[in-house]
């Protein structure tokens, strides 16, 4: 009698890797991880439908509770700081923040944006009867390279764009968004306080999906040891190929920018200059 097992085809089990975070600084207390854009850092009423979440993602990859020392909007990339046990408190006005954005137009080579924003509930509160009175609001930023592309986007024949580097000295919900959006500059990527022709153009010409705003780099005094502490994310994927193809890659420190991409960037840039070209 044939063996039937050897009738049948071999079944091959697959498993699914479990999905981890790149853990930029690990030590007893602290954990940063480098969150990607479109990943929640926590459970949200307002995205009932989602089922990954960047605390739960790292919780499951260091087997132990962390904790959110910060957030970082869904679209927004970068550092994200963790606690590893509980009742660790960081005291944010010593810690320097850097991000850096792509913005329409050619803001000042430098500024400060002093405008108060009015208090955004967060996604979970329910939005109050009598709204709170604006708070008090500050970035700083410096705009480190330009370009004038030859795109008819609004009513001009060219259309402008900036890399501008941005230092929040408050913490406000969304304040780099709306501050961008308060001098006329708005980041692109940006669905709601930005342009979406200019968002549909860099959607098409340089298959850009995601908010173009990436937080760098984090510095801070340890809240143990008090030794000072430099966190740096480098910018990656479509953020980077859009900084590669406008030629911006030398007007970045290199710990900022990943390696190039090369399955995706050479290819990429030759159709950017073939099309700017022709």
């Amino acid at each position: 009698m044939r063996n039937v097992s050897s009738l049948m085809p071999p079944i091959t089990l697959s498993h699914q890797a479990p999905e981890s975070l790149p853990i930029l600084y690990r030590d007893d207390s602290l954990v940063a991880v480098h969150k990607p854009s479109g990943l929640l850092v926590h459970r949200s009423d307002l995205a009932r439908h989602e089922t990954r979440f960047a605390v739960q993602i790292l919780r499951d990859q260091l087997g132990l509770p962390v904790h959110p020392l910060h957030r970082l909007d869904r679209g927004t990339s970068g550092v994200l700081l963790f606690a590893t046990i509980r009742g660790a408190v960081l005291d944010w006005s010593t810690v320097r923040k850097t991000y850096l954005a792509v913005v329409r137009g050619h803001p000042d080579e430098s500024g400060e944006i002093d405008h108060a924003l009015s208090r955004q509930p967060d996604d979970y509160e329910r939005a109050p009867d009598i709204p709170a009175p604006p708070q008090e609001a500050l970035t700083r930023y410096r705009r480190l390279a330009t370009t004038e592309l030859p795109v008819a986007v609004d009513r001009y024949p060219t259309s402008r764009y900036a890399l501008v580097q941005l230092e929040p000295v408050t913490g406000r919900r969304h304040q780099l968004r709306r501050h961008m959006k308060h001098i006329a500059h708005p980041i692109i990527g940006d669905a709601t306080h930005g342009k979406g022709r200019h968002n549909r153009m860099f959607a098409e010409c340089f298959d850009n999906h995601r908010l173009l705003l990436a937080c760098v780099e984090l510095r801070f005094p340890h809240p143990v040891s008090s030794q000072p502490l430099t966190i740096t994310a480098p910018i990656e994927g479509e953020f980077a190929r859009v900084i590669r193809a406008l030629g911006w890659q030398g007007a970045l420190p290199s710990a900022w920018l990943s390696e190039c991409d090369y399955s995706h960037s050479i290819v990429h840039e030759l159709f950017i200059q073939l099309f700017f070209k022709g």
